[in-house]
């Protein structure tokens, strides 16, 4: 069955960018050290991210992130999924308008302009087809940035919450929760390494009231 999993690198103090992000200056100050984890040669960090893009079918991304790993700093043959060892599942990018051109044209690009939710169901859409493609279940990744992961959530569109905990406190940056609906998450697995701890939740569609 295909499940829509939001996974994404945060700081101690729930940043997932540093200060100032662009398509110029990536993840913005400091914010490298957020993935220093998916470059690390520890054999459980090698793991969680082979298992996390060997179930990719299909991967949603909003725009400020897609103007950076599309952009002159971003995603090449040596990183992210442009990299030559991952697979290339399809892309859906939510967004107002589609650009102009893309740099990452090896990549099988869809641009949806009419919100979150349509941009899941297409991206569901092309995950099944490639589930049914390759005799096993493949899911959607909500990859970011922390405004698409943090409204999929609040929208109650995720079913699994898979959070790299980075060992960095950031200070400033673009949050992943900012008056995020109250739920309850069921813990599921905790994998601690030098560079990150590795945490994944189930969540509840319905948000849970929590008690105060």
């Amino acid at each position: 069955m295909t499940r829509i999993i939001a996974d994404i690198s945060v700081s101690l103090d729930g940043f997932v960018t540093g200060p100032d992000p662009g398509p110029d200056s990536g993840l913005g100050t400091g914010g490298r050290a957020l993935h220093t984890w998916a470059f690390s040669d520890d054999p459980e960090d090698r793991r969680v991210l082979r298992e996390a893009t060997a179930r990719s079918g299909a991967v949603v991304l909003g725009r400020r992130l897609f103007d950076v790993v599309d952009g002159p700093n971003g995603w090449d043959d040596k990183t992210g999924y442009g990299a030559g060892e991952v697979g290339k599942p399809a892309f859906v990018v939510v967004t107002s308008s589609p650009p102009e051109s893309v740099r990452l044209t090896g990549l099988d690009w869809t641009f949806v302009t009419t919100g979150l939710s349509d941009a899941v169901t297409a991206a569901r859409e092309r995950a099944e087809a490639a589930s049914s493609d390759s005799g096993k279940d493949l899911d959607v990744v909500l990859m970011g940035g922390g405004a698409t992961v943090g409204s999929a959530l609040d929208a109650g569109l995720v079913d699994v919450l898979s959070l790299h905990l980075a060992p960095v406190v950031l200070g400033a940056g673009t949050p992943l929760f900012t008056g995020a609906v109250p739920r309850t998450l069921v813990q599921r697995s905790v994998t601690s390494t030098s560079t990150a701890t590795h945490l994944t939740y189930d969540v509840s569609r319905a948000a849970r009231p929590v008690r105060r």
